[in-house]
């Protein structure tokens, strides 16, 4: 295992020896640079920035660093963990956020995650394209999106693609394309110490369309909000192996589900038309908007969008403030037969849904015959109710 550097970041001398000790006391060895209360430099591969007394300053701190060091890895220790804290640390540039002092098991798998970080940006494969699905409110269609659309890019691509459901609890990707896993997600989080391509790959299902399947947690707590760092490093693991990461991350912004939205190239907001979707979409949004770099990836998608349309399209984009960039339409019969048999739509023959994903997929790829069908846009019902309800 490769050698590390790490420089520390305090003020105090009492933190730099303690931090010093948890550096050197596990498995990887660690060079300890001159400590010093700003940064130095891109020479570290690890920065351990004291936020424990001084939370804006080492924002501040960490942000500089993140322009000055891109590759390094940066660890924020602070007094608790605080969820608002922990997400301004993430949009400063940390990758790692522990609570002080840490147990040694926590601290230790930080640095493993550092290790395995290092390992995947000198490796030379081609970056992988991560997609992430995101529910507007549950029962918008979201997983039978998100599936869909990793069989079409399995089938149109011809190259490595996974799908990784990260709903805590009632995943549903395996029982959409109706197989059975023996492990899931939360397998490869339980194993982190010995988590490399072999192992994951075991942990894997396949599914007759090519499509790679990491099942969905079921346990309702898990993955939770401290597995975040975990989540991350089993998704850049799974960029080494596969071109194409699709990830259904459900309706709830937690942690992990936000670090899927940081790693991922496009972010799919999916959401129905009618008042309870385009207000929940709206707070989406603004809430996506707050992490930073992840609103401009941001894409919305309308499922189930049926003339006559109950809250026009036009007014819909102008409540969210975008554009509607796909629509699929309704068709109850197609999608509950294809859910119901386990067969994904792209292979239960020819319908104009199966169309529209076909359509949809090939826009992603950037092939012929990707590009959207103009949309009647009229419709005889107004926008009123959203209208005075903010």
């Amino acid at each position: 295992m490769a050698l590390l550097t790490a420089q520390i970041l305090s003020d105090d001398e009492g933190f730099r020896k303690a931090a010093s000790d948890l550096l050197r006391s596990g498995a990887v060895p660690i060079s300890i640079g001159d400590s010093a209360s700003t940064p130095t430099g891109g020479h570290a591969d690890l920065v351990v920035v004291d936020g424990r007394n001084q939370h804006d300053y080492a924002l501040s701190e960490i942000e500089r660093l993140r322009i000055a060091a891109p590759s390094a890895s940066i660890i924020m220790v602070a007094l608790e963990s605080n969820p608002d804290l922990i997400l301004k640390a993430m949009r400063s540039g940390a990758n790692e956020f522990l609570a002080w002092p840490p147990s040694d098991k926590s601290f230790q798998e930080a640095i493993h995650r550092v290790t395995s970080r290092r390992n995947a940006s000198s490796a030379t494969r081609p970056h992988a394209t991560t997609i992430a699905f995101v529910g507007a409110k549950g029962g918008t269609g979201t997983t039978t999106v998100a599936v869909n659309c990793g069989v079409e890019l399995a089938r149109l691509s011809k190259r490595p693609t996974m799908i990784v459901d990260l709903k805590a609890g009632l995943g549903e990707v395996t029982l959409f394309l109706g197989v059975r896993s023996r492990y899931s997600l939360l397998d490869a989080i339980d194993n982190l110490h010995r988590l490399d391509s072999g192992f994951l790959k075991e942990l894997i299902v396949k599914h007759k369309s090519g499509l790679e399947i990491l099942a969905g947690s079921d346990h309702f707590d898990r993955p939770a909000g401290s597995e975040a760092g975990a989540v991350e490093q089993v998704l850049r693991l799974l960029a080494q192996q596969f071109e194409y990461i699709v990830v259904d991350t459900g309706s709830q912004l937690n942690l992990s589900a936000t670090t899927a939205l940081y790693m991922s190239d496009s972010i799919y907001l999916v959401a129905n038309p009618d008042v309870p979707c385009v207000r929940n979409a709206q707070r989406l949004l603004d809430r996506i908007g707050q992490l930073g770099a992840c609103s401009e990836r941001v894409r919305i998608l309308l499922n189930r969008a049926a003339e006559p349309f109950p809250i026009p399209l036009d007014q819909i984009e102008n409540a969210l403030g975008r554009k509607i960039d796909h629509t699929f339409p309704s068709d109850y019969r197609t999608v509950s037969t294809a859910l119901n048999s386990g067969v994904p739509l792209a292979l239960t023959g020819n319908s104009d849904i199966a169309s529209r994903f076909d359509r949809f997929t090939r826009g992603i790829l950037n092939l012929a015959g990707g590009d959207s069908e103009p949309t009647d846009r009229r419709s005889p019902l107004g926008l009123q109710r959203i209208a005075s309800m903010w």
